[in-house]
């Protein structure tokens, strides 16, 4: 096939990287990267990660991102890989379609970075920080339902639950009900105005950070299904690898490095017991998955001094084995679920 040529509402790629994404060294590391592999960066953002990657001579990437903003910016990097970049504009929890529609598999390397990218953060019209004012919006891919709809639409109860499960917010019936209650004399529109409810909602408790934090993540999670698209893309990821190819991902909330951990575990056979098996006990599944050295990774002081934002990030990696791929099981959605994210929170 052709890399880096094509239908440009679908082909694009990175521009002048803005940023350079948290732990990409050790990400890179972690990938163990060879003159030509073959990689997918499930999250191109600025194109950090693309950029490492195409470093090393030979190398092909397939590049994704759901945010058609970070397609459209990064047209340039294209045209600088000479044919070795193929970028689309894809949800990552859809990478093994992604490659199967383009004719590719025997992946070397997988690399995701969780969450919000720093472009979306930074630009006020996207609406995900309350540093800025902006609409209040959160869509990485700028269709379906946004905050303000779930912010004006859902009922108190449901409120509270999002804020509880997906912010792990204590406060969060309180400011349910200051929403349900203000909202009925002017609906919210602005990033501003939501963070200065939230803070008078929650206001005579200590903070080291701004008390519409945990309420604004737990929105975004809400409005891209962040914690499912997670729990597919692991499982997609384990589908496309080669035996010894590599799966590194960077999280920064509790609640992604939970579902990355307990993926990792549980294809490794980590708690799994070496005694007899019972007769007509089935024997556990093969291991997909080799987990080496000491996990998590964490950034180091350097990367914290020159980039705050990595204070909370966790690389997690794995080396994939022969055994078949297991696909999403019941447990791993559970991981996803409200019930388990309350029960592991309170």
């Amino acid at each position: 096939m052709t890399w880096g040529s094509g239908d440009e509402r679908d082909f694009a790629a990175g521009g002048p990287a803005r940023h350079v994404p948290v732990l990409r060294d050790e990400a890179m590391a972690a990938l163990a990267l060879r003159e030509g592999g073959l990689y997918l960066d499930a999250t191109f953002g600025a194109g950090g990660y693309t950029r490492a990657l195409l470093e090393v001579p030979g190398t092909k990437v397939l590049a994704l991102d759901r945010d058609p903003f970070a397609v459209t910016a990064g047209a340039s990097l294209v045209r600088e890989a000479g044919g070795r970049l193929l970028l689309l504009r894809e949800r990552f929890g859809r990478l093994d379609k992604a490659a199967k529609a383009k004719g590719l598999s025997g992946f070397d390397g997988v690399v995701l970075d969780a969450g919000a990218s720093s472009m979306q953060l930074d630009d006020a019209s996207r609406g995900f920080s309350f540093t800025r004012d902006g609409p209040l919006d959160m869509r990485m891919d700028c269709e379906g339902q946004s905050a303000a709809d779930i912010v004006n639409g859902a009922d108190e109860k449901t409120l509270a639950n999002i804020f509880r499960h997906l912010g792990e917010e204590r406060a969060s019936r309180r400011i349910a009900h200051a929403i349900v209650t203000d909202r009925a004399k002017k609906p919210f529109t602005s990033t501003a105005a939501l963070a200065a409810l939230i803070a008078r909602a929650a206001r005579g408790r200590p903070w080291d950070m701004h008390p519409a934090t945990r309420t604004f993540q737990a929105l975004r999670i809400a409005v891209n299904d962040e914690l499912l698209e997670l729990v597919r893309a692991l499982a997609a990821a384990e589908a496309i690898l080669r035996e010894c190819g590599r799966l590194a991902v960077v999280s920064f909330h509790s609640l992604e490095d939970r579902i990355v951990k307990h993926f990792l575990n549980a294809r490794a056979g980590r708690g799994q017991t070496a005694s007899r098996l019972l007769p007509h006990e089935p024997a556990p599944p093969a291991p997909t998955f080799r987990v080496p050295g000491k996990q998590p990774v964490t950034p180091s002081r350097r990367e914290l001094a020159a980039n705050p934002r990595a204070r909370s990030a966790k690389l997690r990696y794995g080396v994939r084995t022969g055994a078949a791929a297991r696909g999403i099981d019941g447990r791993l959605m559970a991981l996803a679920s409200p019930k388990a994210i309350e029960s592991k929170s309170a």
